[in-house]
Protein backbone atom coordinates (compact mmCIF):
# COMPACT_ATOMS: atom_id res chain seq x y z
CA UNK A 1 0.00 0.00 0.00
CA UNK A 2 2.78 2.24 0.76
CA UNK A 3 4.29 1.70 -2.70
CA UNK A 4 0.99 2.35 -4.37
CA UNK A 5 0.62 5.47 -2.37
CA UNK A 6 4.07 6.57 -3.38
CA UNK A 7 3.21 6.02 -7.07
CA UNK A 8 0.08 8.08 -6.73
CA UNK A 9 2.12 10.88 -5.29
CA UNK A 10 4.61 10.70 -8.21
CA UNK A 11 2.06 10.26 -11.04
CA UNK A 12 2.47 13.79 -12.29
CA UNK A 13 6.21 13.44 -12.43
CA UNK A 14 5.82 10.19 -14.37
CA UNK A 15 3.46 11.83 -16.84
CA UNK A 16 5.83 14.69 -17.43
CA UNK A 17 8.71 12.23 -17.91
CA UNK A 18 6.60 10.17 -20.32
CA UNK A 19 5.68 13.22 -22.35
CA UNK A 20 9.33 14.36 -22.37
CA UNK A 21 10.57 10.98 -23.58
CA UNK A 22 7.89 10.87 -26.32
CA UNK A 23 8.85 14.35 -27.48
CA UNK A 24 12.54 13.43 -27.60
CA UNK A 25 11.69 10.20 -29.51
CA UNK A 26 9.60 12.11 -32.00
CA UNK A 27 12.42 14.57 -32.50
CA UNK A 28 15.03 11.76 -33.14
CA UNK A 29 12.76 9.45 -35.14
CA UNK A 30 13.48 10.91 -38.57
CA UNK A 31 17.27 10.99 -37.98
CA UNK A 32 17.25 7.39 -36.78
CA UNK A 33 15.10 6.39 -39.75
CA UNK A 34 17.57 7.96 -42.20
CA UNK A 35 20.50 6.29 -40.46
CA UNK A 36 18.78 2.91 -40.57
CA UNK A 37 18.00 3.35 -44.28
CA UNK A 38 21.62 4.24 -44.99
CA UNK A 39 22.90 1.22 -43.08
CA UNK A 40 20.47 -1.08 -44.85
CA UNK A 41 21.34 0.33 -48.30
CA UNK A 42 25.09 -0.09 -47.63
CA UNK A 43 24.67 -3.64 -46.44
CA UNK A 44 22.42 -4.60 -49.34
CA UNK A 45 24.84 -2.96 -51.82
CA UNK A 46 27.73 -4.94 -50.37
CA UNK A 47 25.66 -8.10 -50.56
CA UNK A 48 24.65 -7.48 -54.22
CA UNK A 49 28.19 -6.60 -55.24
CA UNK A 50 29.53 -9.71 -53.61
CA UNK A 51 26.90 -11.76 -55.42
CA UNK A 52 27.73 -10.14 -58.77
CA UNK A 53 31.45 -10.75 -58.21
CA UNK A 54 30.69 -14.38 -57.47
CA UNK A 55 28.55 -14.65 -60.63
CA UNK A 56 31.31 -13.00 -62.73
CA UNK A 57 33.92 -15.38 -61.40
CA UNK A 58 31.76 -18.35 -62.18
CA UNK A 59 31.02 -17.00 -65.69
CA UNK A 60 34.74 -16.45 -66.29
CA UNK A 61 35.48 -20.03 -65.27
CA UNK A 62 32.76 -21.33 -67.61
CA UNK A 63 34.00 -19.19 -70.54
CA UNK A 64 37.62 -20.18 -69.89
CA UNK A 65 36.73 -23.85 -69.88
CA UNK A 66 34.65 -23.61 -73.09
CA UNK A 67 37.22 -21.54 -74.96
CA UNK A 68 40.07 -23.81 -73.89
CA UNK A 69 38.15 -26.85 -75.10
CA UNK A 70 37.37 -25.17 -78.47
CA UNK A 71 41.01 -23.99 -78.87
CA UNK A 72 42.39 -27.45 -78.12
CA UNK A 73 39.99 -28.98 -80.59
CA UNK A 74 40.97 -26.42 -83.28
CA UNK A 75 44.65 -27.02 -82.55
CA UNK A 76 44.15 -30.76 -83.01
CA UNK A 77 42.53 -30.15 -86.39
CA UNK A 78 45.36 -27.83 -87.45
CA UNK A 79 47.94 -30.35 -86.27
CA UNK A 80 46.27 -33.12 -88.27
CA UNK A 81 46.20 -30.93 -91.40
CA UNK A 82 49.85 -29.90 -91.01
CA UNK A 83 50.91 -33.50 -90.47
CA UNK A 84 48.97 -34.61 -93.53
CA UNK A 85 50.49 -31.85 -95.69
CA UNK A 86 53.96 -32.70 -94.43
CA UNK A 87 53.43 -36.33 -95.42
CA UNK A 88 52.12 -35.29 -98.85
CA UNK A 89 55.16 -33.06 -99.44
CA UNK A 90 57.46 -35.85 -98.32
CA UNK A 91 55.80 -38.33 -100.71
CA UNK A 92 55.99 -35.80 -103.56
CA UNK A 93 59.68 -35.23 -102.88
CA UNK A 94 60.39 -38.95 -102.76
CA UNK A 95 58.41 -39.50 -105.98
CA UNK A 96 60.39 -36.75 -107.72
CA UNK A 97 63.66 -38.25 -106.51
CA UNK A 98 62.66 -41.72 -107.73
CA UNK A 99 61.61 -40.29 -111.08
CA UNK A 100 64.83 -38.35 -111.60
CA UNK A 101 66.95 -41.35 -110.62
CA UNK A 102 65.03 -43.61 -112.99
CA UNK A 103 65.04 -41.14 -115.88
CA UNK A 104 68.75 -40.44 -115.44
CA UNK A 105 69.49 -44.18 -115.46
CA UNK A 106 67.30 -44.73 -118.52
CA UNK A 107 68.87 -41.85 -120.45
CA UNK A 108 72.42 -42.92 -119.55
CA UNK A 109 71.73 -46.55 -120.41
CA UNK A 110 69.50 -46.44 -123.48
CA UNK A 111 69.59 -42.91 -124.93
CA UNK A 112 73.17 -41.69 -124.47
CA UNK A 113 76.14 -44.04 -124.19
CA UNK A 114 78.23 -42.30 -121.56
CA UNK A 115 81.44 -44.25 -122.03
CA UNK A 116 81.35 -43.99 -125.82
CA UNK A 117 80.67 -40.29 -125.45
CA UNK A 118 83.61 -40.02 -123.05
CA UNK A 119 85.94 -41.81 -125.48
CA UNK A 120 84.72 -39.57 -128.29
CA UNK A 121 85.40 -36.44 -126.23
CA UNK A 122 88.89 -37.71 -125.28
CA UNK A 123 89.75 -38.35 -128.93
CA UNK A 124 88.27 -34.97 -129.82
CA UNK A 125 90.43 -33.28 -127.16
CA UNK A 126 93.55 -34.98 -128.56
CA UNK A 127 92.60 -33.95 -132.09
CA UNK A 128 91.94 -30.39 -130.91
CA UNK A 129 95.34 -30.27 -129.23
CA UNK A 130 97.04 -31.45 -132.41
CA UNK A 131 95.14 -28.93 -134.53
CA UNK A 132 95.94 -26.19 -132.00
CA UNK A 133 99.64 -26.97 -132.23
CA UNK A 134 99.50 -26.97 -136.03
CA UNK A 135 97.66 -23.63 -135.95
CA UNK A 136 100.26 -22.18 -133.60
CA UNK A 137 103.03 -23.35 -135.93
CA UNK A 138 101.18 -21.88 -138.90
CA UNK A 139 100.63 -18.59 -137.03
CA UNK A 140 104.35 -18.44 -136.16
CA UNK A 141 105.27 -19.14 -139.78
CA UNK A 142 102.86 -16.47 -141.01
CA UNK A 143 104.27 -14.00 -138.47
CA UNK A 144 107.79 -14.62 -139.70
CA UNK A 145 106.58 -14.31 -143.29
CA UNK A 146 104.90 -10.97 -142.47
CA UNK A 147 108.06 -9.72 -140.78
CA UNK A 148 110.14 -10.77 -143.77
CA UNK A 149 107.68 -9.11 -146.16
CA UNK A 150 107.66 -5.94 -144.05
CA UNK A 151 111.46 -5.86 -144.03
CA UNK A 152 111.58 -6.38 -147.79
CA UNK A 153 108.98 -3.66 -148.29
CA UNK A 154 110.89 -1.28 -146.03
CA UNK A 155 114.12 -2.09 -147.86
CA UNK A 156 112.43 -1.51 -151.19
CA UNK A 157 111.02 1.83 -150.02
CA UNK A 158 114.45 2.89 -148.81
CA UNK A 159 115.93 1.81 -152.14
CA UNK A 160 113.29 3.82 -154.04
CA UNK A 161 113.88 6.83 -151.82
CA UNK A 162 117.59 6.53 -152.39
CA UNK A 163 116.98 6.48 -156.16
CA UNK A 164 114.87 9.62 -155.91
CA UNK A 165 117.43 11.40 -153.72
CA UNK A 166 120.39 10.32 -155.82
CA UNK A 167 121.06 13.96 -156.75
CA UNK A 168 122.04 14.57 -153.10
CA UNK A 169 125.04 12.28 -153.48
CA UNK A 170 128.25 13.91 -152.29
CA UNK A 171 131.23 14.47 -154.58
CA UNK A 172 134.91 15.03 -154.03
CA UNK A 173 134.46 18.77 -154.33
CA UNK A 174 131.08 19.25 -152.57
CA UNK A 175 129.97 17.05 -149.66
CA UNK A 176 126.31 16.00 -149.72
CA UNK A 177 123.57 16.45 -147.13
CA UNK A 178 124.08 12.96 -145.69
CA UNK A 179 127.90 13.26 -145.63
CA UNK A 180 128.55 16.06 -143.19
CA UNK A 181 132.24 16.81 -142.53
CA UNK A 182 131.40 16.91 -138.81
CA UNK A 183 130.50 13.22 -138.78
CA UNK A 184 133.06 10.57 -138.18
CA UNK A 185 131.35 8.27 -140.68
CA UNK A 186 128.89 9.00 -143.47
CA UNK A 187 125.17 8.44 -142.90
CA UNK A 188 123.41 5.21 -143.96
CA UNK A 189 121.56 7.05 -146.71
CA UNK A 190 124.87 8.23 -148.12
CA UNK A 191 126.03 4.63 -148.44
CA UNK A 192 122.75 3.72 -150.14
CA UNK A 193 123.10 6.60 -152.57
CA UNK A 194 126.53 5.26 -153.55
CA UNK A 195 125.14 1.79 -154.26
CA UNK A 196 121.99 2.67 -156.25
CA UNK A 197 121.59 4.12 -159.69
CA UNK A 198 119.59 7.28 -160.40
CA UNK A 199 116.00 7.02 -161.64
CA UNK A 200 115.69 7.40 -165.36
CA UNK A 201 112.61 9.33 -166.34
CA UNK A 202 110.30 7.57 -168.72
CA UNK A 203 107.50 8.92 -170.78
CA UNK A 204 104.02 8.12 -169.63
CA UNK A 205 102.55 5.05 -171.31
CA UNK A 206 99.74 5.40 -173.70
CA UNK A 207 96.23 5.07 -172.36
CA UNK A 208 94.70 1.64 -172.97
CA UNK A 209 91.79 1.56 -175.32
CA UNK A 210 89.42 0.17 -172.69
CA UNK A 211 90.20 3.05 -170.26
CA UNK A 212 89.51 5.73 -172.82
CA UNK A 213 85.72 5.51 -173.08
CA UNK A 214 85.07 9.14 -174.00
CA UNK A 215 83.35 10.06 -177.29
CA UNK A 216 85.45 10.83 -180.34
CA UNK A 217 84.35 14.44 -180.36
CA UNK A 218 85.73 14.97 -176.83
CA UNK A 219 88.95 13.12 -177.69
CA UNK A 220 89.64 15.24 -180.73
CA UNK A 221 88.74 18.50 -179.05
CA UNK A 222 90.85 17.81 -175.96
CA UNK A 223 93.62 20.39 -175.63
CA UNK A 224 96.87 19.05 -174.28
CA UNK A 225 99.29 21.58 -172.95
CA UNK A 226 102.91 21.09 -173.99
CA UNK A 227 105.31 20.13 -171.19
CA UNK A 228 107.36 22.92 -169.65
CA UNK A 229 110.50 20.82 -169.63
CA UNK A 230 111.38 17.80 -171.63
CA UNK A 231 112.41 15.95 -168.47
CA UNK A 232 110.92 16.46 -164.98
CA UNK A 233 113.12 18.34 -162.58
CA UNK A 234 113.31 17.32 -158.94
CA UNK A 235 112.16 14.31 -156.84
CA UNK A 236 108.78 13.72 -158.52
CA UNK A 237 106.79 10.48 -158.54
CA UNK A 238 107.40 8.05 -161.38
CA UNK A 239 105.25 8.56 -164.44
CA UNK A 240 103.87 5.02 -164.22
CA UNK A 241 102.61 5.57 -160.65
CA UNK A 242 101.03 8.90 -161.61
CA UNK A 243 99.31 7.23 -164.57
CA UNK A 244 97.94 4.42 -162.38
CA UNK A 245 96.66 6.93 -159.83
CA UNK A 246 94.94 8.93 -162.54
CA UNK A 247 93.18 5.95 -164.13
CA UNK A 248 92.49 3.86 -161.05
CA UNK A 249 89.17 1.93 -161.04
CA UNK A 250 86.07 3.17 -159.29
CA UNK A 251 85.50 2.36 -155.61
CA UNK A 252 81.78 1.63 -155.22
CA UNK A 253 79.99 2.47 -151.99
CA UNK A 254 78.85 -0.15 -149.49
CA UNK A 255 75.29 -0.03 -150.80
CA UNK A 256 76.44 -0.64 -154.37
CA UNK A 257 79.04 -3.25 -153.44
CA UNK A 258 76.67 -5.25 -151.23
CA UNK A 259 74.44 -7.81 -152.87
CA UNK A 260 70.67 -7.51 -152.56
CA UNK A 261 70.53 -11.03 -151.14
CA UNK A 262 73.29 -10.48 -148.57
CA UNK A 263 70.92 -10.99 -145.59
CA UNK A 264 69.60 -14.33 -146.90
CA UNK A 265 73.12 -15.50 -147.71
CA UNK A 266 74.32 -14.56 -144.21
CA UNK A 267 71.42 -16.47 -142.62
CA UNK A 268 72.14 -19.51 -144.77
CA UNK A 269 75.81 -19.33 -143.82
CA UNK A 270 74.83 -19.20 -140.12
CA UNK A 271 72.63 -22.27 -140.58
CA UNK A 272 75.44 -24.17 -142.31
CA UNK A 273 77.90 -23.18 -139.58
CA UNK A 274 75.48 -24.30 -136.86
CA UNK A 275 74.97 -27.62 -138.64
CA UNK A 276 78.76 -28.10 -138.91
CA UNK A 277 79.35 -27.45 -135.23
CA UNK A 278 76.41 -29.54 -134.02
CA UNK A 279 77.38 -32.78 -132.31
CA UNK A 280 73.94 -34.45 -132.39
CA UNK A 281 71.53 -33.87 -135.26
CA UNK A 282 68.49 -34.82 -133.21
CA UNK A 283 68.56 -32.96 -129.85
CA UNK A 284 67.30 -34.75 -126.73
CA UNK A 285 63.86 -33.58 -125.59
CA UNK A 286 63.54 -34.42 -121.85
CA UNK A 287 60.33 -35.71 -120.26
CA UNK A 288 58.38 -36.10 -123.49
CA UNK A 289 57.25 -38.86 -125.81
CA UNK A 290 59.78 -38.00 -128.49
CA UNK A 291 62.08 -40.91 -127.51
CA UNK A 292 59.29 -43.49 -127.43
CA UNK A 293 59.40 -46.25 -130.05
CA UNK A 294 62.78 -45.05 -131.22
CA UNK A 295 65.06 -47.73 -132.62
CA UNK A 296 68.70 -48.10 -131.73
CA UNK A 297 71.14 -45.97 -133.74
CA UNK A 298 74.73 -47.09 -133.95
CA UNK A 299 77.34 -44.73 -132.51
CA UNK A 300 80.35 -43.32 -134.34
CA UNK A 301 82.93 -45.46 -132.54
CA UNK A 302 80.94 -48.71 -132.41
CA UNK A 303 79.90 -51.13 -135.10
CA UNK A 304 77.58 -53.52 -133.28
CA UNK A 305 74.93 -55.28 -135.40
CA UNK A 306 72.70 -55.71 -132.35
CA UNK A 307 69.74 -53.48 -131.68
CA UNK A 308 68.18 -52.18 -128.50
CA UNK A 309 66.11 -54.76 -126.65
CA UNK A 310 62.72 -54.04 -125.15
CA UNK A 311 62.90 -52.87 -121.56
CA UNK A 312 62.05 -55.56 -119.01
CA UNK A 313 62.85 -58.75 -120.92
CA UNK A 314 66.18 -59.32 -119.26
CA UNK A 315 65.34 -58.92 -115.58
CA UNK A 316 61.66 -59.74 -115.16
CA UNK A 317 58.51 -60.96 -116.96
CA UNK A 318 60.39 -63.75 -118.67
CA UNK A 319 58.64 -66.44 -116.65
CA UNK A 320 54.93 -67.13 -116.24
CA UNK A 321 53.82 -65.07 -119.19
CA UNK A 322 50.36 -66.67 -119.11
CA UNK A 323 49.72 -65.49 -115.54
CA UNK A 324 50.61 -61.90 -116.41
CA UNK A 325 48.13 -61.66 -119.27
CA UNK A 326 45.22 -59.38 -118.52
CA UNK A 327 46.86 -57.85 -115.43
CA UNK A 328 47.72 -54.24 -114.92
CA UNK A 329 51.25 -53.43 -116.20
CA UNK A 330 54.01 -52.93 -113.66
CA UNK A 331 54.52 -49.34 -112.52
CA UNK A 332 57.89 -48.29 -111.18
CA UNK A 333 57.00 -44.68 -110.41
CA UNK A 334 53.98 -43.18 -108.67
CA UNK A 335 52.92 -39.62 -109.32
CA UNK A 336 52.01 -37.22 -106.54
CA UNK A 337 48.32 -37.40 -107.49
CA UNK A 338 48.34 -41.20 -107.17
CA UNK A 339 50.08 -41.01 -103.79
CA UNK A 340 47.51 -38.49 -102.59
CA UNK A 341 44.60 -40.64 -103.75
CA UNK A 342 46.09 -43.74 -102.16
CA UNK A 343 47.13 -42.36 -98.78
CA UNK A 344 44.75 -39.40 -98.39
CA UNK A 345 41.85 -41.40 -96.99
CA UNK A 346 44.14 -43.39 -94.70
CA UNK A 347 45.58 -40.29 -93.04
CA UNK A 348 42.20 -38.55 -92.88
CA UNK A 349 40.78 -41.57 -91.02
CA UNK A 350 43.86 -41.66 -88.79
CA UNK A 351 43.35 -37.99 -87.98
CA UNK A 352 39.74 -38.64 -86.98
CA UNK A 353 40.83 -41.48 -84.70
CA UNK A 354 43.41 -39.27 -83.03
Amino acid sequence: MAALLQLYTQINVIKEEYYTQNRIAEENRQREHDAAVKIQSWFRGCQVRAYLSHIHRQATVIQKTCRGFAARQHFRERLKTAYFLMKIHFYNKMAVKIQQRWRGYFVRTYVHNFYARKRYLDELAKKNGQIRRELEELAEQQRKERERTAMEKEEKEKYTQAQRLHFLLSTKQCPGVFNSPFRQEPDEMELRLRRVKPVRTQSAPKEPWHLNQQPLSLQYNKDKLPPIHKTPQGPFRPAVEVQQQRYRPLEPSLRVATSITALEEAREELRRQEWRTRLIDQPFVPFSKAQRNRRYESLLHTASPYQQEEYGKKHFREEDQDQLKGKQPFKTVFTSCQVFEKYGRLYSNAGKIV
